[in-house]
């Protein structure tokens, strides 16, 4: 079985897929994720380089990308320096999550099934790639590094 053209994405209240659904213009899937730049390679200091990014991707009703709003709230050094109040990190983040989300009209958590696409930001691969490794195709969701697969009902696997 091939990738399908379009890939559906469940949504889960209070898993990783919390925050995708629809609204007035299509289709969004949204994040607050921790994240390296491509090919970057771990040894001391690796905790300024690790990223936490609020992503807000839009699509269209067929699935298809239109754009993305992505904003880095800081690094991981940063969130053990501070890691509780509303100046945190972390809160940053959820709270940048939260304004974009509302942003969109007429928004409703739901199911979604989108395209793939992929983007690069300060290194880091933002997207929905698609392989296939020895006839066991594949889709995964970059940074979350959440993976979709046969029976492609949009559940994820980590």
């Amino acid at each position: 079985m091939a990738v399908p053209e379009v890939i559906p994405i469940a949504y889960e209240p209070h898993g990783r897929t919390q925050a995708v659904g629809r609204y007035a213009d299509g289709q969004f899937l949204a994040s607050v994720t921790y994240a390296f730049p491509e090919g970057f390679r771990p040894d001391d200091g690796w905790e300024e380089h690790k990223r936490l990014y609020s992503a807000l991707h839009l699509f269209d009703v067929d699935g298809r990308y239109r754009d993305s709003e992505i904003w880095c709230a800081g690094t991981w050094a940063e969130q053990q320096q501070a890691p509780d109040g509303a100046d945190s990190v972390l809160a940053r983040a959820r709270a940048h999550l939260a304004t974009m989300l509302r942003s969109l009209p007429r928004r409703t958590y739901t199911d979604i099934a989108i395209r793939p696409f992929r983007l690069t930001l300060d290194g880091v691969l933002f997207g929905l790639v698609t392989g296939d490794d020895e006839d066991d195709p594949w889709a995964e969701l970059y940074p979350d590094h959440l993976g979709f697969g046969a029976p492609w009902d949009g559940r994820y696997d980590t």
